[in-house]
């Protein structure tokens, strides 16, 4: 069982285990470069986690990384979790609670590289708090062509009135988050954030594409608005499972053109880090949607369905263009006459 080993060290009651082992390949970092990372943001990740029912990229010495919902059978009863129905899996599954330092540093100890939060609270199912621009560039790309298109995220939220922070992914992208207030449905809010990204789009084609479809992308950056409703988004500070441990770190929009993804990792993050909390002080108060936004949102199909049909469009052209494979029946012989 887990933790039954005798520690060699112990933090808020959590007793740490194989400190001095690689996090994983390409890592650059220990398990101890990991918990005393966390710790150290602990006071800045936590209200991000908080009350939100949590998934978590997990990975075991040479082993790929996974990703858990589902609290582990062994997890300590002081961590606290929520019942959620999966209707894909047709179960039940226990999402953890991260509301404290001492169910971090457990997670940290389960190697728990990174954390991705709902975007609702649990105690609030039916409400997003709120909207989320991913900023996916195209294979090969430098960061900077990332950066362009993130910019014109904020041109399109500046001229529909709202605002919102930014953060490195962690890994090739950008996040831009936009706080909004509680009395937004949520297929409202996903309508909004289509219409953002469409917005972004228009505001510069040969940069910015909503298509969903990669091969419709022609090498630029993919603004994906499809994180609403049960999704998740990786927290603010968290590591990924990249090579150095990246993090994914709020940067002022006035820096964002002068950083890449590599400028924080696990070990350099914690001196960037002063003494207020970057990614606070920049998100704004939760905003009102404008009710044109989202007129323009509902007019525009959702990016997952909307890719299923043209994919099957595109099957069914293909299949119509291939020559038959096999003779018409009726000029084969009857099969009393085939030969043997």
């Amino acid at each position: 069982m887990p933790g039954s080993r005798k520690p060699d060290e112990t933090r808020d009651g959590v007793g740490l285990t194989n400190l001095d082992q690689p996090l994983f390949d390409g890592a650059e970092a220990t398990k101890r470069d990991l918990v005393d990372y966390l710790d150290a943001v602990h006071e800045r990740i936590l209200p991000e986690l908080c009350g939100r029912p949590l998934s978590v990229v997990r990975i075991r010495p040479g082993q790929p990384a996974f990703m858990q919902k589902n609290v582990p059978k062994y997890t300590p009863e002081w961590v606290k979790t929520v019942p959620v129905w999966a209707e894909a899996s047709k179960r039940e599954v226990a999402y953890a609670l991260c509301d404290d330092r001492r169910t971090l540093l457990w997670f940290a100890n389960q190697r728990a590289v990174e954390y991705h939060p709902t975007l609702m609270r649990a105690a609030r199912w039916d409400r997003v708090t709120h909207l989320v621009l991913d900023l996916d560039p195209p294979e090969g790309e430098t960061f900077a062509m990332t950066v362009r298109a993130a910019l014109l995220v904020r041109e399109a939220l500046t001229e529909a009135g709202l605002s919102g922070g930014v953060k490195t992914s962690g890994a090739k992208g950008v996040h831009v988050i936009v706080p909004i207030v509680d009395n937004v449905r949520i297929e409202d809010a996903a309508a909004a954030t289509r219409a953002i990204a469409a917005r972004a789009e228009k505001l510069d084609p040969s940069v910015a594409t909503t298509a969903y479809i990669k091969a419709d992308r022609h090498g630029k950056v993919f603004v994906d608005s499809t994180r609403a409703g049960g999704a998740t988004v990786v927290a603010a500070y968290s590591p990924r499972v990249r090579p150095g441990t990246t993090v994914s770190f709020p940067v002022g929009w006035e820096e964002l053109e002068n950083v890449t993804p590599r400028d924080f990792t696990v070990r350099t993050a914690p001196g960037l880090l002063g003494a207020a909390d970057r990614w606070a002080d920049q998100l704004p108060a939760p905003q009102a949607i404008p009710e044109d936004l989202l007129e323009e949102g509902r007019a525009i199909p959702v990016a997952r369905v909307a890719a299923m049909h043209e994919g099957k469009r595109r099957k069914r052209a293909r299949e119509a263009q291939q020559p038959p494979t096999d003779q018409p029946e009726a000029q084969q012989p009857p099969a009393d006459h085939r030969e043997s």
